[in-house]
């Protein structure tokens, strides 16, 4: 499957569409993200166009011509390419107005006709426009249309090769039926002129230019390289004292002639002086985004007007006008952001050219590929079923890993683009298929398991204990845990108002949330249920490094959810409840205990005992959960309230109890005051100063 798409027998759309986003992700992650400014971008902006500066586009041509006079004579700019099209008359001047008044009702008014001849050379704005264009470094714009209705509007510039230049070779150009290029009398004045059609992938997402088009029979050069062509040929003038300017040629690099067989065409690069530009089969170069917008210089227009740019910052610059504003509509989806000026991608190619760093995407690199995945497919498919998982899974990711770094190794040093996708998928999937495998075979053993001890474990652990049975014993030990047991408190009194059926709704909707809670939100073992009451605990079978804190958090959340129950049984006519909860940490045995006909696993201890009997005690004090002193030893970030000291029946000392009121992030300001003066009046309690502890006491009924 993945061969025949990498050999492009079929395309698979989800490969594609992983490739793109690999490309993108490679290209993010290796771009300079540095800011070139060599190539300057003039931007018709929504300031530009506002009507304190240059007013709506299109703006007519004698200002544009104003704006070249500042940028070639008080700017220095070396080179301007409009990223816009030229295709409309200009009548801002009124000039077709009078010229038709000339013609019919004022042809016989002579001073008329006398001051139309005088004006007519400052009233024709495309002439002035098109005479200031010659001799100058100036490059245009034009598209191709590929629609039905396309039509051939303007004058396209000469192709840089002529029809016939590939012979036979069935090379992968576009289909076009018209385009939209410039007046006549600017073609033929502009120094240069390239279309800027981008080839825009499935995802929308621009990523290449064609370097050449072709339209009946000629092929036309892009609007970047029409630049790096005009840039090359004054260097050139400069360099050899030359008055005349000559554009170097465009020439086509193939692989030698035996190896142009089938649909390889072997064209793989352009040759433009002495540069060369990798392109791929269909005659595309990669856009070599330098980073996100922005890593272009971005210049006003309005600035330019207004004379507000340093003269240093344009100077000795190629400078590219075009649009950043949403109502020109020339904004693009990149790799490197969803929202990209047009002109800024020709602005990365000018540079990436004139740099040599175009990355290379070659037709052979499809045989590459096709190679790479056959030998890959073939090792993996033998070498994984011979490994156990752990060692599969470890060959699995070196071999991804390998495929990565060389995958990086021809980008970073070779310039090539490998695709990724494909490999990465076969091998994900050969480990799927085989870890799939294995895991029924490891499913029949782990129902073996759970039919061996589920009559023993509770049924949330067996699935954990499945996974690694090896590591579980049934057998009693001696291990630390935390124990909650929880109680309805009246329990005799609800079930005498309620009926038989709305007892039953009532008691399982409340084990159901407590148990939930429990065993979803804190991982705890559901022990049993003794009538309304819960026994829990944590840290067995399951080891629980945090077992203290879960429980209180566990009593906490139970309490809240008391709360919100309340209100659903008060709408059903319901009685409220109330329970009480006692938690407590320490060692006990645990393990698979009982009779011949009935066993369970369970714990028993003193620290169960105590916890048992702090639930008992949480009526007596008024309060909804106790927690005994080795829980609050164990729990740091829980702010607790100390209850009372207590004899434990069994125990010779007393213990502290605590009243667990909620995590520190959680405690208010005024709950802290209060705790803090409660607490040193169960010091002064303690220390009979009964005058202070009454004061106390008056103060904390005052705060609340």
């Amino acid at each position: 499957m993945f061969v025949g798409h990498a050999a492009t027998f079929y395309k698979i759309g989800f490969i594609t569409r992983l490739e793109y986003i690999i490309y993108d992700y490679r290209l993010r992650l290796t771009m300079p993200g540095t800011v070139d400014d060599r190539v300057v971008i003039l931007d018709i902006d929504e300031r530009s166009l506002g009507p304190r500066a240059l007013g709506r586009w299109p703006w007519s041509r004698d200002k544009i011509v104003g704006l070249l006079q500042k940028l070639f004579d008080k700017y220095g700019v070396v080179l301007i390419g409009f990223d816009v099209v030229f295709a409309e008359p200009d009548e801002s001047s009124g000039l077709p107005v009078l010229e038709k008044l000339a013609k019919t009702r004022l042809k016989d008014v002579g001073p008329f006709q006398s001051a139309l001849k005088e004006l007519r050379p400052w009233l024709d704005y495309d002439a002035i426009f098109a005479n200031f264009l010659r001799g100058r470094p100036v490059v245009l714009g034009y598209y191709f249309n590929s629609n039905d209705d396309a039509v051939e509007s303007g004058a396209l510039p000469e192709p840089v090769l002529p029809p016939g230049t590939f012979g036979n070779r069935k090379i992968r150009f576009a289909i076009w039926k018209g385009y939209g290029a410039n007046l006549p009398e600017f073609q033929a004045g502009a120094a240069n002129a390239g279309h800027f059609n981008p080839l825009v992938d499935d995802d929308g997402v621009s990523r290449r230019v064609p370097m050449l088009m072709e339209y009946k029979g000629g092929y036309y050069e892009a609007f970047s390289l029409a630049i790096v062509r005009l840039y090359l040929g004054m260097q050139d003038a400069v360099r050899n004292n030359k008055t005349a300017l000559t554009l170097p040629k465009v020439l086509t690099g193939s692989a030698p002639e035996p190896f142009i067989k089938g649909s390889y065409t072997g064209l793989e690069w352009l040759e433009v002086g002495k540069l060369r530009i990798p392109v791929d089969d269909e005659v595309a170069a990669l856009v070599p985004y330098r980073g996100p917008r922005g890593s272009f210089p971005y210049f006003s227009l309005a600035d330019v007007w207004f004379d507000k740019v340093p003269v240093e910052r344009l100077k000795g610059r190629i400078a590219l006008i075009g649009t950043s504003a949403p109502s020109l509509v020339d904004l693009r989806s990149a790799p490197v952001d969803s929202v990209y000026p047009g002109v800024e991608i020709h602005a990365n190619l000018v540079a990436g050219m004139l740099d040599g760093k175009l990355k290379h995407k070659p037709a052979y690199m499809l045989g590459a590929e096709v190679l790479l995945l056959a030998l890959g497919g073939v090792v993996l498919t033998l070498l994984i079923p011979m490994l156990a998982p752990l060692w599969a899974s470890a060959a699995t990711v070196t071999g991804m890993a390998l495929i990565t770094l060389l995958d990086i190794g021809v980008w970073l040093y070779a310039g090539l683009v490998l695709p990724l996708a494909a490999s990465v998928l076969m091998t994900v999937t050969l480990y799927t298929v085989n870890m799939a495998y294995g895991y029924f075979v490891e499913t029949r053993s782990k129902r073996q398991f759970t039919e061996l001890f589920g009559q023993y474990v509770p049924p949330e652990l067996v699935g954990i204990m499945a996974e690694d049975p090896e590591q579980y014993t049934m057998a009693p030990k001696s291990t630390d845990l935390t124990i909650l047991f929880s109680d309805v408190r009246g329990f005799t009194s609800i079930s005498e108002a309620l009926s038989p059926e709305h007892l039953r709704e009532y008691i399982n909707e409340y084990l159901t949330d407590m148990s939930n809670i429990i065993r979803g939100r804190y991982r705890g073992t559901l022990d049993k249920y003794i009538g309304d009451a819960i026994m829990a605990f944590w840290n067995a079978p399951v080891e629980d490094k945090d077992h203290p804190r879960n429980g209180v958090l566990a009593a906490l959340e139970m309490l809240r959810e008391c709360g919100t129950l309340n209100e659903k049984f008060t709408a059903r006519g319901w009685p409220t409840l109330k329970i009480g909860i006692g938690v407590n940490s320490g060692n006990v045995r645990v393990g698979d205990m009982g009779s011949k006909e009935r066993r369970a696993y369970t714990a028993m201890g003193d620290a169960v005992n105590v916890a048992s009997r702090l639930e008992g005690r949480t009526k007596y004090y008024g309060v909804g959960i106790l927690v005994g002193e080795a829980t609050r030893t164990l729990v740091k970030d829980v702010v607790f309230k100390e209850i009372d000291k207590i004899k434990v029946k069994g125990k010779d000392e007393a213990i502290t109890i605590y009243e667990p009121l909620g995590l520190e992030a959680e405690v208010g300001k005024k709950v802290l005051d209060e705790l803090k003066l409660w607490h040193q009046t169960i010091r002064l309690y303690r220390s009979r100063q009964w005058d202070q502890v009454e004061v106390n006491l008056l103060n904390l009924h005052r705060m609340n």
